[in-house]
């Protein structure tokens, strides 16, 4: 009998390694990746006249705000970002409109509705895991000219988009070819020399490498121009 009995325990033992070592999908590889640790604190929050210089939006109902860490910063990329905040069983959706400076690495300072949704503001400070995701929002991307640009000096910023925003580009010439513009601390991107023309199609990449093209563009300042869509 215990002849027999030692292949099957071999086997059983085999069935049970391999549930053990099992490779992670992708997807739970990605999520693995993203996921951040740290601390939030709360402050009175700012939308319009945050770091992040979303002048003109105003945040949806049902999403929360967020300062992010200096340390995150990434020269404004991460702006216009979505978050899935993490504490005690609890989560909340929130965007990075607003820097932290001096903030410790990882640490977002939520606004107030946000950080009482996770626990009681008494706390002051809570510890937290998050993820970029998705933003929560309804409706197409809408570029923003900063106020000042004209045909010699263009500076745009992406507003109510899906997910990050990665690049910029222009176009005089409906497509033909491109101009990258640089991005800024401040949520902008610019070139300098201006794009030479009186209205510009502008080319939009996502952090994923999803594309939103917006045809022409004003360049006049304050000027703001939906998309046909958002970033997929």
């Amino acid at each position: 009998m215990l002849a027999y009995a030692l292949p099957l325990l071999a086997l059983a033992a085999s069935a049970t390694l391999a549930a053990v070592t099992a490779p992670m999908s992708l997807d739970q590889r990605s999520v693995a990746r993203r996921s951040l640790s740290g601390q939030a604190t709360y402050y009175g929050g700012n939308v319009q006249g945050g770091a992040c210089s979303f002048s003109t939006y105003t945040l949806p109902s049902g999403l929360y705000g967020t300062a992010l860490s200096d340390s995150n910063w990434d020269d404004a990329e991460n702006c216009g970002g979505c978050v899935a905040v993490s504490h005690g069983g609890k989560t909340i959706t929130a965007m990075i409109v607003d820097q932290c400076p001096g903030c410790g690495t990882n640490h977002l300072d939520l606004f107030p509705k946000a950080f009482a949704a996770l626990d009681n503001p008494s706390k002051g400070i809570i510890d937290v895991t998050w993820d970029y995701v998705p933003c929560p929002v309804s409706g197409p991307l809408t570029i923003h000219m900063k106020t000042g640009v004209t045909q010699y000096w263009f500076s745009a910023q992406v507003v109510n988009a899906h997910r990050r925003t990665a690049k910029m580009e222009v176009s005089t010439n409906q497509g033909a070819s491109w101009t990258t513009a640089t991005r800024t601390t401040y949520n902008f991107f610019e070139i300098s020399s201006g794009v030479g023309a009186s209205a510009a199609w502008i080319r939009v990449t996502s952090h994923t490498g999803t594309t939103v093209v917006v045809k022409d563009v004003p360049m006049t300042g304050g000027a703001v121009k939906a998309a046909g869509g958002n970033f997929a």
